[in-house]
């Protein structure tokens, strides 16, 4: 078993409150776990109003798999959300 996981540290411009933050994060885990059929959630940075530090997950029988499934969540983040991304790394661990 392969677990493969994303961790992504985005800014968010332009946002002037949380409720708007909360909305945009929600948008893009709900974006990963419908179409990659990944394990999403906040897992940082929830006290700043322009930054957020998003974890993924995904279990596989393939390394490749996984982490190329992950490219493509990364790179479906970059096209179609308002962020800037900071910082993304992608690891994967065998069991």
């Amino acid at each position: 078993m392969v677990v493969s996981m994303i961790q992504l540290i985005f800014e968010i411009p332009d946002v002037d409150n949380i409720k708007e933050k909360r909305r945009i994060i929600r948008s893009v885990k709900d974006k990963l776990q419908r179409r990659f059929h990944m394990s999403a959630a906040e897992v940082d940075l929830q006290d700043s109003l322009s930054f957020a530090q998003i974890g993924g997950a995904l279990v596989s029988n393939s390394r490749t798999f996984g982490e190329t499934v992950l490219r493509k969540a990364f790179e479906m983040i970059e096209r179609e959300t308002p962020v800037r991304i900071h910082d993304m790394n992608i690891h994967s661990e065998e069991f």
